[in-house]
């Protein structure tokens, strides 16, 4: 189920220059070509790309979410290795296996239902392979760092995270969407209700909620669940000012702060990004990082997923920022995990 990366490719996105040396150099040396080779090792995190938009097509969203894993692993690849992060801990796996899905999802239509079946059965099928991945990383005490795909990939993630810990987990998510819809066939929209629901998300905090996006039988369930689901507003932070960015982000992570929690962004969370749901109402790049940073300072860490970045849509010119911002935050989540062992 993975496409594991040799030195050859990993190698190839790096752009060397005299007297510095790049992440990539480093990471390099740390190539895994087996799941044996990675338990043997000292390596601590572990890249791993997702290139699928299956499930966001599912949810009638627009495809492009396929497009992030390589940009973003360019752009990290290509930042320094100095003081301030040692890259000796780090490889890049490769990739989930999706590509013979992508390839039997090409010619589906959204507007046919019987397609919107055929797409959230091809998910089901994602969620296996990716839960399949997480569980074998995650039960050698491995933290994944996972780029790219739909938000769909949530559920793999926990599915993965809470068998190879065997217990339930929590999930602190930045995303204007709760994903919590009905359980009506996976896609991008629902992988955590189905996540809680199948007995693998304990607590779950949304932070930065848009609220009219998400219907009301989404919030009724977090009504009747207060006790292990929670959300607060990015209206109430930045519109209504019934509270500051930080205490609503501090409280955010104090309600999943009690066992291993994961750790999701969803790219449309952030101003003008280009990702399956673009707003132009959102956080800024810089509080996108500091929610990343503070999370992973404050929690027991199960993984990292940065999800539905799209630099490539079929409608607009690709965007090279897309990449370099998710280095950015995956910068920011080694630096905090690491920090609190030194």
């Amino acid at each position: 189920m993975i496409n594991y990366y040799s030195k050859e490719t990993i190698q190839s996105l790096i752009r060397k220059r005299e007297g510095e040396i790049k992440l990539g150099e480093v990471i390099v040396k740390n190539t895994i070509s087996t799941i044996e080779e990675l338990r043997a090792s000292q390596i601590v995190f572990v890249i791993i790309g997702i290139a699928e938009d299956i499930g966001v097509r599912a949810n009638y969203g627009r495809a492009g979410a396929a497009t992030a894993f390589k940009p973003a692993l360019e752009s990290f690849l290509n930042q320094q290795h100095n003081d301030f992060l040692d890259a000796s801990k780090i490889c890049v796996l490769g990739e989930v296996n999706t590509s013979d899905l992508m390839d039997e999802a090409l010619h589906l239509h959204q507007k046919k239902s019987s397609d919107i079946q055929k797409l959230r059965n091809l998910t089901e099928i994602i969620d296996a392979r990716v839960s399949d991945v997480i569980q074998k990383i995650v039960s050698l005490n491995k933290i994944p760092i996972i780029i790219g795909g739909g938000h769909n990939n949530a559920y793999g993630n926990i599915k993965g995270a809470s068998i190879a810990l065997d217990q339930k987990i929590n999930v602190i998510n930045c995303d204007p969407h709760l994903d919590f819809r009905a359980l009506e066939g996976r896609h991008s929209g629902n992988g955590f209700s189905y996540a809680f629901y199948q007995n693998y998300l304990n607590n779950y905090s949304v932070f930065c909620l848009h609220e009219q996006h998400n219907n009301q039988a989404s919030l009724n369930e977090f009504k009747l669940n207060s006790n292990k689901l929670f959300y607060c507003t990015y209206e109430d932070v930045f519109i209504k000012e019934v509270i500051s960015f930080n205490a609503a982000l501090q409280r955010s992570i104090n309600f999943v702060n009690t066992t291993t929690c994961g750790i999701e962004i969803d790219l449309d969370a952030i101003t003008n990004v280009p990702s399956s749901a673009k707003t132009s109402s959102g956080i800024s790049p810089i509080q996108a990082r500091q929610y990343i940073y503070k999370s992973a300072l404050q929690l027991q860490v199960a993984y990292l997923h940065i999800a539905e970045g799209a630099p490539v849509l079929s409608h607009i010119k690709a965007d090279n920022k897309t990449g370099k911002l998710i280095s950015y935050l995956i910068s920011d989540f080694i630096k905090a995990v690491l920090s609190k062992t030194q």
